[in-house]
């Protein structure tokens, strides 16, 4: 049987790409190796997903979905004798509704290409990050992405109102909701978003947009003090009230790794503080915003929680404030990091990464740690770097320290990157026994041949 040849006849010659074709092709994201499938299967549309699918569950092989690549978990890795599912051809915005501020799409709608057809309607699709350009909506489903803005507009399956989705066997479950409010028994959408692609393959999805804000203030500040920080967020969070929509945190090392050289991004204040924080508001009158804006970081100087700040004058300023924290490519110069996404009490971040920087020196020698994220939700990347020729070696004892001090937080291994393959072994540390016991039940009922995505997350 040749497995190319039976997809073509199915979705169309132009749909299917084989072996040779995928040797050419990046695996993702700050990866050096190429893809490996037997087949890559490219559908147009929903009946052929299912098409694929049905043929597929028919001949036992197992399929991987791929959105847009830019996930860090080997959560879409594929093997040989596999079929990868790439949703790259369903990239239709279907329709927007201004009215009930929804928009209808195919999975492989790019997610800035969503943000900017909303806009020109004076509308707002808020899910934002640094791989905007790349990743896909589907994708944002399946992983349950976070990103910039999760202190005020939550994370994606916040903003999933609908889904269509093919089972593994290519049963279609329609379930295009257009309203927020619908009690109806279970809310089927939510086994979908962030099952990674294990549980099926999303092929569409009714979002909820929002209205476009018309104001935003965006201010890069210094506090003296960890404590600083945390009264700081509090504060702002209070002073700006609904208007408060990102709080985003640089440990010293990182700030300083983004405003120097070889880095493009200039220091908008000095570099001598131990934390930096980027603050935005989003609001709808310029004028009292920034006033109100303003005047809740002029109140926080006065309680010494900032000691030096720059405030935006201009859009520019904004863009220029954002693509600092956006700038992490700069953490794979010089070395290979060992990536963390991590979720932790605020209280606790302190004392977690000072105990990691503490312990470092001794179980791996030379490195580089770097530390942000988005601290208003409880999320911080953290970043170990070392030699090329380390990395497989220091690699396991990087992971035990960070997962060790993890656990006794009673934070989480994935705070928005998802399990994939490279958190699979540390998933006990966020999910007790009963928890998975459940997640495999639904995944046996879903899926009892173990076709979608084999071997991820469980």
């Amino acid at each position: 049987m040749n497995v190319v040849d039976e997809l073509r006849q199915l979705i169309g010659g132009a749909g299917v790409l084989d072996a040779a074709d995928l040797a050419t092709r990046s695996a993702g994201a700050f990866r050096p190796d190429n893809l490996k499938a037997c087949a890559l299967a490219r559908p147009g549309n929903t009946a052929e997903v299912s098409k694929v699918m049905r043929w597929c569950h028919d001949n036992a092989i197992s399929v991987v979905t791929q959105g847009g690549l830019t996930g860090l978990v080997h959560g879409g890795d594929a093997g040989p004798d596999q079929v990868i599912l790439s949703l790259e051809r369903m990239q239709a915005i279907e329709h927007i509704d201004p009215v009930q501020r929804t928009a209808t799409v195919q999975a492989g709608v790019v997610l800035q290409t969503l943000q900017e057809a909303a806009d020109e309607l004076q509308l707002s699709f808020p899910l934002d990050l640094g791989a905007r350009g790349t990743a896909t909506l589907g994708g944002n489903a399946a992983t349950n992405a976070g990103g910039n803005r999760v202190i005020r507009y939550g994370m994606m399956r916040d903003m999933v109102l609908g889904l269509e989705v093919v089972l593994a066997d290519g049963t279609v479950v329609s379930s295009m909701n257009n309203l927020i409010k619908n009690n109806t028994g279970y809310d089927l959408k939510q086994l979908f978003i962030g099952s990674e692609g294990t549980l099926g393959v999303i092929t569409r999805l009714v979002l909820r947009l929002r209205e476009k804000p018309s104001s935003t203030n965006v201010a890069f500040v210094a506090a003296p003090s960890f404590d600083a920080l945390t009264k700081l967020l509090k504060h702002m969070d209070r002073a700006l009230g609904g208007t408060f929509s990102a709080f985003e945190v640089m440990w010293q090392p990182f700030y300083k790794l983004v405003t120097t050289v070889p880095a493009k991004g200039k220091p908008p204040i000095s570099q001598e503080y131990p934390y930096y924080a980027l603050i935005e508001s989003l609001g709808a009158d310029r004028e009292s915003d920034t006033t109100r804006f303003n005047a809740a970081l002029e109140s926080a100087m006065e309680q010494e929680l900032i000691v030096d700040a720059a405030i935006s004058q201009s859009d520019s300023d904004c863009h220029a404030f954002w693509a600092l924290r956006d700038d992490v490519e700069q953490v794979i110069h010089g070395g290979i990091p060992v990536v963390f996404d991590v979720s932790l009490p605020i209280s606790t971040m302190e004392g977690f990464v000072d105990t990691l920087r503490e312990a470092l020196p001794g179980e791996i020698g030379d490195h580089k740690l770097w530390v942000y994220g988005h601290m208003g939700d409880g999320n911080l990347h953290v970043n170990v770097q070392v030699k090329a020729q380390d990395y497989l070696a220091k690699r396991p004892k990087i992971e035990a320290l960070v997962y060790r001090g993890v656990k006794e937080c009673r934070g989480s291994v994935s705070a928005e990157h998802g399990i994939g393959l490279e958190k699979k072994p540390y998933l006990s540390i966020s999910r007790n026994a009963v928890e998975l016991s459940v997640m495999r039940a639904i995944k046996n009922a879903l899926d009892p041949n173990n076709l979608l995505n084999p071997g991820k997350v469980l």
